[in-house]
C-alpha cells in the first residue's frame, strides 16, 4: 500500500519524469510533505505566490538531467507583479529588464561581442542544456526570501547532487557567495565550478562580476571534453 501511495503520490507531480525518477526519495520526503503544506497554506490566506504553478518547476522542465550542460543557480525567484517565470535570472518577453539581468547582458557583450537582445527570455538557453536554477523555487509577491527555509533548498541541494553524481563535464556558474556555498558539494575532478561576484548592481559594481567570461569559459570547457558548445545569441 505504501508503494502505491508513493506511486500516486509521484503521479501527480508535473516533473520531467528523468528529473522525478531521479529526484523521487527527496519528492516523497517529510520535508517536501512540509513544503506542499506551507504552500497549500499560503494558498489559503489568498497571497501572491510567484511563479505561477504551472511554472514552479519550470527549470527541471525545460533541461532534462540527461541534457544539462551548465547550470546558472540563482537564490530566489524575482517577487514583481510579472516577473518570475521559472527560470533563474530571465523574464518573459514584454517585462523590464531586471538589472541584474542588464548586468549579464553586459558581460556577455563584453565577454563574446554578443549585442543584448532587448528581452529578458532566457528560455532559448534552457532548451540548449542550461539549467537555470533558483534555490528557492517560490516567492511571494513583494516579499523577498519570504520562502526560505520551508524546504526549497533541500530538493535543490538534492538536485545539484544528482547533477554531481550522475553526471560528468558539467560547468556550474556560481554568482555571489550565497550560489558559492550551495556548489560547495559539487566534484571539482568531475565538473567545472566558475565563480564569480553576484551581478546584482551593489555586489557587480564592487568588481569581480564585470570581466569574469563565465560564457567564454564554459564553451572552452564544454568543447575540450567534446561536448556542443552553448550559441549564448538570444536573438537570431
Amino acid at each position: 500500500m505504501q508503494d502505491q501511495a508513493a506511486i500516486e503520490q509521484l503521479a501527480r507531480v508535473k516533473l520531467d519524469e528523468s528529473w522525478k525518477t531521479a529526484l523521487a526519495p527527496v519528492l516523497l520526503s517529510d520535508r517536501m510533505a512540509n513544503l506542499r503544506e506551507f504552500l497549500a497554506n499560503t494558498k489559503r490566506q489568498q497571497k501572491v505566490v510567484y511563479p505561477p504553478n504551472s511554472q514552479i518547476f519550470r527549470a527541471l522542465n525545460d533541461t532534462p538531467l540527461d541534457k544539462v550542460k551548465a547550470v546558472i543557480l540563482g537564490q530566489d525567484p524575482y517577487h514583481g507583479v510579472g516577473q518570475a517565470n521559472g527560470l533563474s535570472f530571465s523574464v518573459n518577453k514584454g517585462i523590464a529588464l531586471p538589472p541584474s539581468l542588464r548586468n549579464i547582458y553586459h558581460e556577455l557583450k563584453t565577454d563574446l561581442g554578443i549585442q543584448p537582445p532587448q528581452h529578458g527570455d532566457l528560455s532559448a538557453w534552457a532548451k540548449q542544456g542550461v539549467l537555470l536554477l533558483n534555490s528557492v523555487l517560490t516567492v511571494e509577491q513583494a516579499q523577498p526570501t519570504s520562502h526560505q527555509k520551508q524546504g526549497w533548498e533541500e530538493f535543490t541541494d538534492a538536485v545539484i547532487d544528482v547533477i554531481n553524481e550522475q553526471r560528468q563535464s558539467v560547468v556550474f556558474i556560481l554568482w555571489g557567495a550565497y550560489a558559492q556555498r550551495k556548489g560547495q558539494r559539487i566534484d571539482t575532478r568531475k565538473h567545472l565550478v566558475l565563480k564569480a561576484a553576484h551581478p546584482s548592481p551593489l555586489s557587480a559594481n564592487r568588481g569581480g562580476f564585470f570581466g569574469c567570461k563565465v560564457f567564454s569559459k564554459t564553451n572552452q570547457y564544454l568543447i575540450q571534453h567534446g561536448i556542443e558548445p552553448i550559441n549564448w545569441q538570444l536573438d537570431a
